[in-house]
């Protein structure tokens, strides 16, 4: 049976944590520095250890008045102690739930930028120790993990549109989001015969009912749901 993980953000204060949990196979939490908080932290940490969800950190610029996704040119030192600051506090709180850290993820502006920038893809890596990580196939954050031989697994965006570069529409543009339930579901069974990972955003409309759809649809085309990073 081929393997599919389904991911989704959480633990951003505006998502159904509990609601995305009991479909997805694999939780992105926010760090604090975009969205979320250690409280929040723990209680999708308990819960995804209770239902077996893998927990990978979401880092992101250190900007919570734009959630994340306002483009910051940090030097590459800070950036990777950021990164490191907000792997470290996940880790303590995951460990605490009986868990561990499994992937790292960036989020908003800085999962854009390290696809092409080799300086900020650098210090992410830098920054996050050994963790596999999740990005955007064709990029440069996976290239330079792969080069160090680090796990990095491919993901793709049902509900988000592609440029012909196979880079993600910016949001500020027209055809960035997908809000359709049939052209999300036809979009991940598309990308599943590409990607290790489909990602289906928390806070979109209708966010749980279209994991389910996707989940539902991926399980009746022969796809066994578990997370990319157990490496089985």
């Amino acid at each position: 049976m081929r393997q599919i993980d389904v991911n989704a953000d959480l633990g951003e204060e505006i998502t159904d944590d509990e609601g995305l949990l009991q479909v997805v196979s694999s939780a992105n939490l926010a760090c604090g520095f975009h969205a979320g908080n250690p409280a929040i932290m723990r209680q999708v940490c308990d819960r995804a250890a209770e239902l077996g969800v893998a927990v990978g950190a979401q880092v992101s610029y250190h900007d919570r008045e734009h959630f994340g996704r306002r483009r910051l040119d940090v030097p590459a030192p800070v950036l990777a102690q950021q990164v490191a600051d907000q792997v470290g506090l996940l880790t303590e709180i995951a460990r605490a739930a009986g868990i561990e850290v499994s992937y790292l993820k960036p989020h908003g502006a800085l999962y854009n930028r390290v696809v092409e920038d080799a300086e900020q893809a650098g210090a992410v890596l830098a920054g996050s120790g050994e963790l596999p990580v999740l990005g955007l196939p064709g990029g440069v954050f996976l290239e330079l993990a792969q080069a160090s031989n680090r796990a990095s697994w491919r993901e793709g965006f049902p509900d988000r549109g592609y440029t012909s570069h196979g880079r993600l529409v910016p949001r500020d543009e027209p055809g960035a989001l997908i809000t359709a339930e049939p052209e999300i579901v036809l979009g991940a069974l598309r990308l599943a015969e590409q990607v290790d990972s489909l990602c289906l955003h928390g806070d979109s409309p209708g966010a749980v009912a279209h994991a389910r759809a996707v989940r539902a649809a991926l399980a009746a085309d022969g796809f066994s749901i578990r997370p990319f990073s157990t490496g089985d």
